[in-house]
């Protein structure tokens, strides 16, 4: 279960679909017995969590509807990007059953001065779009003939880099599909796709203390 703090003032916490049964007791043994208003849990001492639902699920008013939605299977395409690595895949509920994982040098940036300098940072821009071009070409070899299939696209990493790959016309239907949150994750590896699978499915859940 992931934590991390919220702007507005408390802290989300992501919670694995099949999870939310234990997790609402433990709620209501922490802070005594709650109401349910839509989406959002009211319990005894003031604190409140409200739960909203993972990318790909279909709409819930309720706390029961949002359960089964979450619960249900379905499959979603993964997109991690930093600087010159990215990671591509199709999770089908739990399971990650399709990855590429690639990198590609990119330059540092450099001290500011210099005689040089306008010709590393003409040649890390080079570098930078032959990664984003790179990277869109897995993209197209991996997700776009699932387009159809997929419930959402979960993207990661650094933003810049994940709207520079996504940028190419032809994959306008992966950037449609695009789930609003971008996941937090280091450099993508396998391992890192692999856990961002379960970062993908989980619930988000806003708690505020009293």
């Amino acid at each position: 279960m992931g934590e991390r703090a919220a702007a507005g003032g408390g802290k989300w916490v992501d919670v694995a679909p099949e999870r939310l049964p234990r997790w609402l007791e433990n709620f209501g043994t922490r802070h005594g017995a709650y109401t349910e208003m839509g989406l959002t849990l009211i319990a005894a001492d003031g604190a409140t969590a409200t739960l909203s639902a993972p990318p790909g699920a279909g709409p819930a008013e309720t706390v029961a509807e949002l359960m089964r939605e979450a619960q249900a299977s379905r499959r979603l395409g993964l997109l991690l990007a930093r600087k010159g690595a990215i990671a591509v895949g199709i999770a089908d509920g739990p399971d990650l059953v399709a990855s590429k994982v690639d990198t590609h040098y990119v330059q540092g940036r450099t001290a500011a001065g210099g005689w040089s300098q306008q010709r590393f940072a003409r040649r890390r821009d080079n570098q930078a779009r032959a990664a984003a071009a790179d990277g869109a070409g897995i993209v197209e070899r991996i997700l776009l003939p699932e387009v159809r299939s997929l419930a959402a696209v979960v993207t990661g990493g650094d933003r810049s880099a994940v709207e520079s790959v996504l940028a190419l016309r032809h994959l306008a239907p992966i950037a449609a599909l695009r789930a609003g949150r971008l996941l937090d994750v280091p450099e993508p590896r396998r391992a890192i796709l692999v856990d961002a699978v379960a970062a993908a499915r989980a619930v988000p859940i806003l708690i505020k203390e009293a």
